[in-house]
């Protein structure tokens, strides 16, 4: 395996390298109701509660950055509002589990008081608790920080992923710390964890969207690279790549799926139609996972695909 970055490359470079192995598969649209005609994207993979599969998921009118998550099961092939959940003024659901405890979190956004279209700064907030009707909150990230993530390493030892904006002259980067306890998740903590160089190209950015920890002890992690183009286009691919906890050794990101192996569908804005956000990903006993992912800020999908993380367990 692959554990030396010489050269971060380009979304351009990537996505002409998956299109010569992409694979011939087709996602799905999920149907989400009992939301109000409000679009449901960006969602977390399914995870148990209380016995049950649930689905996290960002709510939002079309026409508006004003979010809620919201907590669905599936009912008769449909994700519908799970009964008594808590509602969180958020966006972009995440959710982990750390020594048995539910983490869950999502990013809380500041409008400005006059112009409800005008965002003002966000930062990631985290809630624990040993299930989502008991969550309370503990920790918050600094002002500008999306995509932060913890992963379970064991030996007392918890991963912490960051995304720090701007870093010098780049877009943003990803950072790798760790903490003992989640006591321990501190503003401070978050903003010197050190940066993996070489992933993005300094006009391009990307984040950790899930981890999970493999079976020789690295640490794989699905997340997102992006970009733009002329007009302020948006291109967004789903990537994985592997991080060693105690060598702080990594994998080159690799894509694992794009826009055009799943349906038509609408979009939030004429940027955004080239737009996957991973929210999760399940791993099966078969060699394939299925991918959970936001389309075009619109939309939930999902898509069955070789399993990313194999190649970094050889």
């Amino acid at each position: 395996m692959q554990t030396s970055v010489l050269q971060a490359k380009s979304c351009a470079e990537l996505f002409e390298e998956f299109k010569k192995e992409r694979p011939d598969v087709r996602g799905e649209k999920l149907v989400f109701t009992g939301v109000g005609g409000r679009d449901v994207y960006n969602i977390t993979a399914p995870f148990q509660d209380d016995g049950e599969w649930v689905i996290a998921g960002r709510v939002e009118r079309r026409d508006s950055e004003r979010s809620q998550v919201m907590f669905f099961v599936e009912r008769h092939g449909q994700w519908q509002p799970r009964p008594n959940a808590p509602v969180f003024a958020l966006q972009d659901p995440f959710v982990t589990f750390i020594r048995g405890e539910l983490v869950f979190g999502g990013v809380e956004v500041y409008f400005d008081s006059s112009d409800e279209h005008y965002v003002t700064s966000w930062r990631t907030v985290f809630y624990r608790g040993p299930r989502v009707n008991e969550l309370e909150p503990f920790a918050k990230g600094p002002l500008t920080m999306k995509d932060i993530r913890l992963a379970e390493i064991g030996d007392g030892r918890i991963g912490v992923f960051t995304r720090p904006m701007p870093v010098d002259d780049a877009r943003a980067m990803i950072g790798y710390t760790e903490i003992g306890k989640l006591e321990e998740l501190t503003e401070q903590v978050l903003e010197t964890a050190p940066v993996l160089p070489d992933q993005f190209l300094k006009a391009e950015w990307g984040g950790a969207n899930e981890t999970h920890r493999l079976a020789n002890g690295w640490i794989g992690v699905l997340g997102h690279i992006a970009c733009m183009e002329e007009g302020n286009i948006r291109h967004y691919y789903p990537m994985t790549f592997a991080l060693h906890p105690d060598t702080r050794k990594y994998t080159p990101i690799k894509l694992i799926a794009s826009r055009d192996m799943f349906p038509d569908g609408p979009a939030k804005r004429a940027d955004l139609e080239d737009v996957l956000f991973s929210g999760g990903l399940h791993r099966h006993e078969d060699g394939t996972a299925t991918l959970y992912t936001g389309v075009n800020d619109a939309e939930a999908h999902r898509i069955v695909i070789e399993d990313p993380f194999l190649e970094y367990e050889q």
